[in-house]
């Protein structure tokens, strides 16, 4: 007797869809804010005006070189990050799961640094994201061949924990073991998350992968929902699990990886976007994630300006930035989870 799922319950019921247009307008003007902001005023339509008409300028190359990639990096990040933090979220039915639950974002991190700790970062210009590209998706096996196809949730939380505290560890231990203490503190400073020194090759790089892994888990929202009923349930339902599992771990490697990649690890964007967006979707795993994957993007944003603004020389790590924001919410979050229980 064949099995009649039913309909797809997506992120399309009129709130969500009228906040995600609000949420993509605002992502749009702090795009522009964001470009217009730097150590230096910028007239963006002189810059505009000359790139079109292919005059280098200075504003021009101000513009293209250093405010956009920037601010194009940025909402790319944000996005990557809340969207992942949401189907983590979903996927665990854990309200404190992050993007970095299945050991991917640490795991990133250290092929980065194996890029900065051979020297490849000074031979090749882009060695340093390839590097967290490659670690990132060298964890997705990892992680999946450990768990196995017909592992549990649990399987996976555990492959990547234990996969997480593995690559901190090798990461330490590269700090530890690195000749020159110039290069230590490099890594240190790319450890604490950063979009500043970014080209369009960066861009470019991280936008095929993260327009594939977002496809990825969008296309889990109708599974995400019948989750929410049990295991039991979505599996009566139709839906296959370990598929879903698949999905949204194949998927997180390549979005949060080539975050990671690009822009070193900024914590707490995953955690706190979906508790913000969470009451706004009727909390529904489904609707939640491109809410929050926009809201992630209008708070990084919002953060890496904020940075820009702060009378403080040299500029403060976004990474930095973002954990004095999410720290005290996560406390507050704790403490209301502690009062509902």
């Amino acid at each position: 007797m064949s099995i009649v799922r039913p309909r797809p319950i997506v992120p399309g019921d009129r709130r969500a869809r009228r906040l995600s247009l609000w949420l993509a307008l605002a992502t749009l003007l702090l795009l522009i804010v964001s470009i217009g902001i730097g150590y230096a005023p910028l007239d963006i339509f002189k810059a505009l005006q000359d790139g079109l008409a292919g005059r280098d300028s200075l504003e021009s190359i101000v513009l293209v070189e250093l405010r956009l990639p920037r601010a194009l990096l940025g909402a790319l990040v944000g996005f990557a990050l809340g969207l992942t933090g949401a189907a983590m979220q979903g996927l665990l039915r854990n309200p404190l799961a992050d993007p970095g639950v299945l050991g991917v974002s640490a795991a990133a991190a250290f092929g980065a640094v194996l890029a900065f700790y051979s020297g490849l970062s000074l031979l090749v210009p882009l060695a340093l994201p390839l590097g967290g590209l490659a670690g990132a998706l060298v964890a997705t096996g990892l992680v999946y061949g450990i768990a196995g196809r017909g592992a549990g949730t649990m399987a996976l939380i555990l492959a990547g924990v234990a996969l997480s505290s593995l690559c901190g560890a090798l990461t330490a231990l590269a700090l530890n073991l690195s000749p020159n203490p110039y290069a230590a503190i490099e890594i240190i400073y790319w450890l604490m998350g950063s979009l500043a020194d970014r080209s369009l090759d960066h861009v470019w790089l991280v936008l095929g992968p993260i327009a594939l892994g977002t496809a990825l888990i969008l296309s889990t929202a109708p599974a995400l929902d019948a989750l929410t009923l049990g295991e039991d349930s979505a599996a009566s339902l139709g839906f296959d699990l370990a598929r879903l599992r698949l999905k949204l771990v194949v998927g997180a490697a390549l979005v949060v990886g080539s975050a990671v990649a690009v822009s070193g690890a900024i914590g707490f964007i995953g955690l706190v976007v979906p508790h913000l967006v969470r009451p706004l979707t009727g909390h529904r795993p489904g609707r939640l994630l491109l809410p929050s994957g926009l809201a992630g993007a209008v708070l990084l944003l919002g953060a890496d300006i904020l940075v820009r603004l702060l009378p403080v020389r040299p500029e403060l790590k976004l990474g930095v930035v973002t954990a004095l924001i999410g720290a005290p919410f996560l406390f507050w979050l704790i403490w209301r989870l502690r009062r509902t229980g």
